[in-house]
């Protein structure tokens, strides 16, 4: 591999740190430049076609998606975070995007400011995670004993979860064991824990005042 990666990224993201955690994994050399998305600089709209991070430089090519972004980088670099059996691995790409509505739904649980709203969005979360967590292999990651793609792209919900259950003992996981353990082991390792900056959880809870949406009425310190 001979061009230089630059991800540009947004510290909150949790799309961004799903390409973080790849990279991490696989040991690879990277930049990380992060922006404010809510004041991007004019050189980001011209590179981003979404106006969205994760964008990631290879050299003067840009890409963008961060599952695409993940793909790029775990081709680049055997051996593969993914599923050698074509078919698990195609549903862990349908899990994948299942995950990106959890966190799309989470978002609007944690900001917005209807008691009700809110509520129904936490129902959704939960009958979602029932969902995953009636697919789950019951073991240590998602397909068993070995760390996958899917697995990158769930930490960063996990991480999410736990700063709420944290901040409003809101626990989102009480009902599903198999991924309680599984948020447990994610969270543990070192490619997820030194995928975000060491401000996070200050700037999550910054971002849940400042929304000053429902949960931030129940936040306990």
């Amino acid at each position: 591999m001979s061009a230089k990666l630059d991800l540009i990224s947004f510290k909150l993201c949790p799309f961004v740190q799903r390409a973080v955690i790849v990279l991490k994994k696989k040991n690879i050399d990277f930049d990380i430049t992060y922006i404010d998305l809510n004041n991007p600089p004019e050189w980001f709209k011209e590179l981003s076609p979404l106006g969205q991070v994760p964008v990631l430089k290879v050299g003067n090519d840009v890409l963008f998606e961060s599952s695409v972004i993940q793909e790029y980088v775990d081709e680049i670099t055997p051996p593969s975070l993914q599923p050698t059996d074509p078919l698990v691995k195609a549903k862990n790409r349908a899990w994948i995007s299942f995950g990106g509505d959890i966190l799309m739904a989470l978002h609007p649980m944690v900001t917005n400011k209807d008691e009700a709203v809110s509520n129904e969005k936490r129902a959704v979360v939960l009958q979602k995670l029932a969902q995953l967590e009636a697919v789950h292999s019951g073991g240590s990651f998602f397909n068993g004993s070995e760390f996958n793609m899917i697995d990158a792209a769930y930490a960063p919900m996990f991480m999410r979860m736990n700063f709420v259950k944290k901040l409003t003992n809101i626990d989102l996981l009480a009902n599903t064991p198999k991924l309680a353990k599984w948020s447990e082991n994610l969270l543990a390792l070192d490619c997820v824990q030194e995928s975000v900056v060491p401000e996070l959880p200050m700037m999550y809870k910054g971002m849940v005042k400042h929304m000053d949406g429902y949960l931030a009425t129940l936040l306990v310190d």
